[in-house]
């Protein structure tokens, strides 16, 4: 699929990267899949210009691309029945974390050390309340709040979890050293 060339069926708000910016790009604009992880779809236009597709709107790049989709799809793991029945499981908080991906890089955001601080603490009332500290690679990267409210969503869907706390933190810088073997290999560098 990456490399794909297409023209958008529709118009479609996009995520301008890396600013996060959301625009609107008309129908008929020509371009190039460059990612396609996470259920998001990272493209570039025309111009060389990044944009971030959301899952809810892939179908703006066409039947050639749902096609290849379909093809590639991975079976649906069932869950544990444990799991199914709404049991908490903090395992799945970091399975879903894993599939949050920065969409300049192919990899995901715990293996490239983006998240901190992962806990849960059980409610009351019932079910977790998950405290997450994550960051970006850059300071100044717009798309630190869309790649929150991402892992926001994806924790709620967690059962057992009926709180989600996601916050963007600047300290401890990020850097390369906090990236894992995983994801060193992924990007060619061991």
């Amino acid at each position: 699929m990456r490399g794909l060339q297409t023209l958008l069926s529709r118009d479609c708000e996009v995520t301008m990267i890396p600013s996060g910016e959301r625009v609107v790009v008309p129908e008929g604009t020509e371009v190039r899949v460059l990612q396609t992880l996470g259920g998001n779809v990272t493209v570039q236009g025309d111009y060389g210009q990044l944009m971030r597709i959301d899952e809810k709107d892939v179908e703006v790049l066409g039947a050639d691309y749902l096609a290849q989709l379909a093809q590639n799809a991975k079976p649906v793991e069932t869950p544990s029945e444990a799991v199914a029945e709404g049991e908490f499981d903090a395992e799945r908080i970091w399975e879903q974390l894993r599939t949050v991906y920065d969409p300049e890089i192919p990899v995901n955001i715990v293996e490239l050390g983006l998240v901190y601080e992962c806990k849960a603490t059980p409610l009351p009332e019932g079910g977790n309340r998950v405290e997450i500290q994550m960051t970006v690679t850059a300071p100044g990267c717009g798309m630190g709040p869309v790649l929150v409210e991402d892992v926001r969503q994806k924790v709620r869907s967690v059962p057992g979890v009926t709180e989600a706390d996601v916050q963007l933190v600047w300290d401890p810088p990020w850097d390369q050293g906090r990236m894992s073997d995983v994801a060193r290999l992924q990007l060619g560098w061991i």
